[in-house]
């Protein structure tokens, strides 16, 4: 018999993104490894997770199921269960604008208030905030390790990269160069876990280059790490879903998750000198751990993915 506060009933469907690619050292997507976190996050707190079983959540109606990934894990779904869907599905609520018309469906979770903030006009009270833990013993605090690389640059930049290669990348790079101090570019996608980890052991700082994020997990790693961040955040969504479905540009964060405990933050290329001056020569008083062990540890996204389960049998 199945017990509320310890079994939970997890579905995941693959797809083309969650198999080995030669191009890069990761064999799954980001919905793969959101779903990982979560089954890591709720067995380490104890819970009993069952995975794929349509049997179980047949034969118990009423017990509520999480679906997690792409839209490709509503295709045909039947189990009249009550269901946590997400996180993210959907890269705008009008691929679906229906979709929690469906009673079954109670929430639609997301990892970043942006997003949610862009869903909520058609999803409503449905649409819940949930973060993917950060396993923090796995990332252990590396300030006191010998340093080497003064900057990390983590290169997340996706769109018009020849441009922004050019007019960001390039002139960061002098201005640190003019500094005397050592940088080391990391390419999105072109390492493994292990070598990453080597990178923030080595580093006194890391710069975070990406237009947008929904979660962000590699930086959230580096905080973990203990490594101050400086992160580019245009304030908008630059992906071409919003000129096709928004009338007016989404506005988004690069660092979904952040405080003034973590490091700092510039808008234009213009700003860098003076943020990174004041960013780098403070660089002592941020409490990147300590700020990950608060709001973005395993421990955590358990218990607020299991508030919503467990709310789905009184509704």
């Amino acid at each position: 018999m199945l017990d509320i506060n310890k079994d939970i009933l997890l579905f995941y469907r693959k797809h083309e993104h969650d198999f080995p690619n030669r191009d890069f050292n990761r064999t799954v997507s980001g919905f793969m490894a959101w779903y990982q976190l979560l089954v890591q996050a709720l067995t380490k707190s104890g819970f009993t997770v069952h995975e794929n079983d349509f049997d179980l959540a047949a034969a118990n109606p009423d017990y509520p199921i999480g679906l997690v990934g792409t839209p490709l894990s509503l295709k045909n779904w039947d189990l009249p269960n009550p269901a946590i869907l997400g996180p993210s599905m959907y890269d705008h609520p009008r691929l679906n604008p229906g979709l929690m018309g469906d009673r079954r469906y109670r929430y639609y979770l997301f990892t970043c208030e942006w997003l949610r903030n862009l869903f909520q006009p058609f999803y409503g009270d449905k649409c819940v905030l949930w973060h993917a833990g950060v396993d923090i013993e796995k990332w252990p605090d590396v300030k006191k390790c010998h340093k080497d690389i003064d900057v990390l640059i983590y290169d997340k930049m996706r769109w018009t990269r020849d441009i922004k290669e050019k007019f960001i990348l390039q002139p960061i790079l002098e201005d640190i160069g003019n500094r005397r101090l050592n940088s080391y570019v990391l390419k999105y996608g072109n390492i493994s876990r292990d070598q990453y980890k080597d990178l923030l052991s080595r580093s006194r700082s890391m710069i975070f280059l990406c237009e947008h994020e929904t979660q962000g997990m590699a930086y959230q790693e580096a905080l973990a790490s203990n490594v101050p961040v400086l992160a580019w955040d245009p304030g908008y969504w630059v992906d071409p879903l919003w000129e096709i479905f928004s009338e007016n540009p989404v506005p988004s964060t690069s660092v979904p998750q952040f405080s003034d405990q973590c490091g700092a933050k510039f808008k234009k290329v213009y700003e860098f000198n003076s943020r990174f001056s004041e960013f780098y020569s403070t660089l002592d008083i941020y409490e990147p751990r300590k700020f990950a062990e608060e709001n973005l540890s395993l421990k955590k996204s358990a218990e607020v993915y299991y508030g919503y389960y467990k709310s789905c049998c009184k509704k």
